[in-house]
């Protein structure tokens, strides 16, 4: 029997005029299915923009969103529970400000997968997709979310389609985050890598590039420049046709671009919101940093991603990798930044009516282990007070365009150690973002052979979708 046959007439009929539409009839499949996966879900895309803030180390999801209190003490640790204004809904003590807004979270409780490697694990929950190979450089990683978003080319205005926060801290402590994979366009081409933001947005003399002309280049000159660099591209087709020229000639256009508009610059400058707006956000890298993430999709930017900051400090964990001083570190240094900064952020958007259409995800790569002093192969190991890595059961945490807030999906078991409902991979929370902004999970892009690839295999968490 023909595929035409299996299928309503209507359709056939349909598929026969496809090639005045561009698409051929399995490309005429693969919408019916998308469309119908769209039905069946029930809802519409309702982001504009997504602010991806990711917690680089692996937070220990039972010290903070999945507490475990009739757990015997090695398993629960040394926080206690408090309510949120979700009948219910019990998260960390060290998370007031997020508890009063639980209303506005979707709380997943039970991610999983089994890479406890964090500079491999971090493609995962980037991508919605693994490693391509242990040993594998950056460019063989699939693209990041920002990175397919950007070759879509959402966005309005003369800034990035795709930006991403990870502030430098100059002391020599160990600065991970760099070599994590999953972090950049991969095998789509540095063109559709991130502008990368590594300025500390709480120093007084934060300043992104050098978005000004020099006193010496009127614009005049400036214009003529650009002449001049199309003339020479255009000369040198062979050249031109080299991935890394190209990029470059992006990247070139893209400073051109930044460096006549005035409004564009004025996104980079903290200095303009109110001291009460920064001091709401906290005075801090990471708080500032969410800061800038939310003017730059005020501004147009569709996607953000703030890395959890390396803080500065060589006697304390590094980042949010608690092999010593767990709770030392997630009670002083952790937890309240976190606090503050997410639930500042939820309130800025709320306020600035942008809430409905602005995608916020928090998570880490993993979480940690459920005893405390726990090792695990392929770890690093745990201190007394500590917890190793641990993927086989996190929490990530979602709010903001077209997520149903107040909501918890899955559970782990009593030790926190495993799902016990509704196990989620991290292609489906991947999944569940590219949906949220309207982009087919399962789209297929090329890459630099012309082999067409799909993006994602994970399918969007329904119960989560408002």
């Amino acid at each position: 029997m023909s595929k035409c046959q299996q299928i309503h007439r209507r359709d056939c009929l349909k598929a026969g005029g496809l090639s005045l539409l561009g698409l051929d009839l399995p490309s005429w499949f693969h919408l019916r299915q998308a469309m119908a996966e769209e039905r069946a879900i029930g809802n519409r895309p309702r982001a504009k923009a997504c602010i991806f803030l990711f917690m680089w180390g692996g937070p220990a999801h039972q010290d903070t969103w999945d507490m475990k209190p009739t757990a015997p003490v090695e398993y629960r640790g040394e926080f206690r529970p408090i309510d949120t204004n979700v009948p219910g809904l019990q998260i960390c003590e060290h998370l007031p400000l997020l508890a009063q807004r639980a209303d506005k979270l979707a709380v997943i409780r039970s991610m999983t997968h089994d890479d406890v490697d964090h500079t491999s694990a971090t493609h995962y929950p980037l991508t919605g997709r693994r490693t391509p190979r242990r040993g594998a450089g950056l460019g063989e990683d699939w693209p990041s979310i920002g990175s397919v978003v950007s070759k879509l080319g959402r966005g309005t205005g003369p800034l990035p389609s795709f930006i991403s926060m990870m502030p430098v801290v100059p002391n020599g402590a160990p600065r991970f985050v760099e070599s994590s994979h999953g972090q950049g366009a991969g095998w789509l081409g540095p063109t559709f890598d991130p502008m990368r933001i590594d300025a500390d947005g709480s120093k007084p003399d934060y300043k992104v590039g050098d978005f000004e002309l020099l006193a010496d280049v009127p614009s005049t000159r400036s214009s003529l420049r650009r002449e001049l660099l199309g003339v020479m591209d255009e000369r040198d087709g062979q050249i031109e046709s080299n991935e890394l020229v190209q990029a470059t000639r992006s990247h070139y256009e893209r400073a051109f671009t930044l460096l006549s508009s005035k409004g564009a610059v004025e996104a980079f400058d903290l200095s303009q919101e109110p001291a009460s707006v920064r001091e709401r956000y906290g005075m801090n890298v990471h708080g500032q940093s969410v800061l800038q993430a939310r003017r730059l999709v005020e501004a147009g930017v569709p996607f953000v991603t703030v890395f959890w900051p390396n803080d500065g400090l060589t006697n304390v964990s590094v980042y949010w990798d608690t092999h010593n001083r767990n709770f030392i570190d997630l009670r002083t240094r952790l937890c309240p930044v976190t606090d503050q900064a997410f639930s500042a952020l939820l309130d800025d958007l709320q306020e600035r009516g942008m809430l409905d259409e602005t995608l916020i995800v928090w998570t880490g790569e993993m979480g940690r282990t459920p005893r405390i002093g726990q090792g695990v192969v392929g770890g690093a190991g745990a201190g007394a007070d500590g917890r190793d890595h641990w993927a086989s059961c996190f929490t990530s945490v979602l709010a903001g365009g077209g997520i149903r807030g107040g909501t918890v999906y899955g559970s782990s078991d009593r030790f926190a150690a495993y799902p016990a409902s509704n196990p989620t991979a991290p292609q489906d929370l991947v999944a569940t973002i590219y949906h949220s902004l309207g982009i087919d999970p399962h789209l297929q892009l090329r890459d630099s052979l012309g082999r067409p690839l799909t993006i994602c295999d994970g399918s969007p968490i329904a119960p989560i979708l408002a």
